[in-house]
């Protein structure tokens, strides 16, 4: 099979870089190969099925890595405007987060996937490229089912999170061995594990809160959330914000959780004072069960107390009132590693900026262009990755398809 451009990888980036090349170049030959049984898998699963396609506050500050993420953004349109051309109806809620009107991914796919048929734009599905070949005016692709002849492609085959919708990895690999520069691998936007005896008695347990990331006693960021447990991690957007720290300080890294942001520490100490007198009959394990959680309560005074949770709340000393104020308002959790890739939503590195140019080809292969999850640049939760594919995806595109003629 020949063609003029080959998007490898049929996720959001690659759907994106597809229609951009072929509405840039509208007679070229455009193919998308997918290794899954249909294009945007991945997709469908986003905003817990809702398509957080995107938000109204972008910033640098929402983006890591190496590769100069707001340039391509700044010069393409908001997913709000690119939506609107393919018929789709976008809604915002107080936080700037971008969904579908009607709060399904199926949407967004389909939309893509129409625009992709009204274009002329080929799937082939169930097609893993293992092999990339050539030079730039003729490409081979490998895979099981054959092989692809290509004058340009676009590599949009993402990262290692979430092997389960396609995106293993693999890609990266061969991409190493022709030279690329790949920046360090590790999952992001995911849960934090920690020695699971710290967090015992807390599965299930939700409370909100600010949680801080600290190294070597330098606070590194802190994010604002619901702070989620499990039985060896902790979870929730506001960790998952910070879960990219994990690949420049792993071994070196702590949270700390403020499980009453609204209240100081002197506050609490007051209110505790007021409930050991409120309370002073009733055994310890009722002190912070007007704060918290019957599960977290108990945890609470069994890490912080040296006491059977049978003693009478009157015997908590004002020392111990105390520590337990300075626990909730600065619980340690020791990081001991980072999530799954099953359970992560994107990855943190990728292909360094350094192999890229600003058009997002290659630096050392003319012809070859990237998007999406593959390069080094992830975001936060809240719709800034989406966008990343989107912009990515018809810059690369459009860029592929005007070198066709020289551009």
């Amino acid at each position: 099979m020949n063609t003029d451009i080959a998007v490898i990888g049929g996720g959001a980036s690659g759907l994106a870089a597809a229609i951009s090349a072929k509405e840039t170049a509208p007679k070229s030959r455009v193919i998308i190969c997918e290794r899954m049984d249909r294009v945007g898998k991945k997709l469908l699963a986003t905003g817990n099925g809702r398509c957080n396609l995107g938000n109204r506050n972008i910033s640098s500050a929402m983006y890591h890595g190496s590769v100069d993420v707001m340039k391509i953004i700044g010069a393409t349109c908001s997913a709000a405007e690119y939506f609107g051309r393919l018929g789709v109806i976008c809604v915002s809620d107080s936080e700037g987060r971008m969904y579908p009107n009607s709060n399904s991914a199926a949407t967004v796919l389909n939309a893509l996937r129409l625009r992709c048929s009204e274009l002329g734009i080929e799937e082939v599905c169930s097609s893993e490229i293992t092999e990339i070949k050539g030079t730039s005016g003729k490409f081979e692709l490998i895979s099981e089912n054959g092989r692809i002849t290509a004058k340009r492609i676009i590599i949009c085959t993402g990262g290692y999170a979430g092997p389960q919708y396609g995106t293993d990895g693999k890609m990266l690999g061969l991409l190493r061995k022709r030279g690329y520069k790949v920046a360090k691998i590790t999952p992001a936007d995911a849960p934090l594990r920690v020695a699971p005896d710290s967090v015992k008695g807390l599965k299930g347990v939700r409370v909100k809160g600010v949680v801080t990331a600290v190294s070597d006693g330098r606070k590194l960021a802190s994010e604002k959330g619901e702070i989620q447990f499990t039985e060896n991690s902790v979870s929730g957007i506001c960790v998952f914000n910070l879960s990219h720290l994990f690949s420049k300080y792993e071994g070196k890294l702590s949270l700390f959780a403020d499980l009453l942001p609204d209240m100081t520490e002197e506050e609490i100490i007051h209110y505790l004072k007021g409930i050991r007198k409120l309370r002073s009959s009733l055994q310890t394990e009722e002190l912070l069960t007007g704060m918290f959680t019957k599960n977290l309560a108990i945890y609470l005074v069994k890490r912080i107390l040296n006491r059977p949770l049978t003693d009478l709340i009157s015997k908590i000393s004002d020392n111990e009132i105390r520590s337990l104020a300075e626990a909730i308002k600065c619980l340690e959790f020791k990081v001991t590693g980072c999530s799954s890739w099953q359970n992560s939503q994107v990855t943190s590195g990728g292909i360094h900026a350094d192999s890229i140019d600003e058009k997002l080809c290659s630096a050392t292969e003319k012809g070859v262009y990237f998007a999406g999850e593959v390069l080094d640049a992830d975001g936060i939760c809240g719709g800034y990755n989406l966008q990343w594919a989107w912009s990515s995806g018809i810059t690369a595109g459009r860029n592929c398809a005007l070198s066709l003629n020289g551009g």
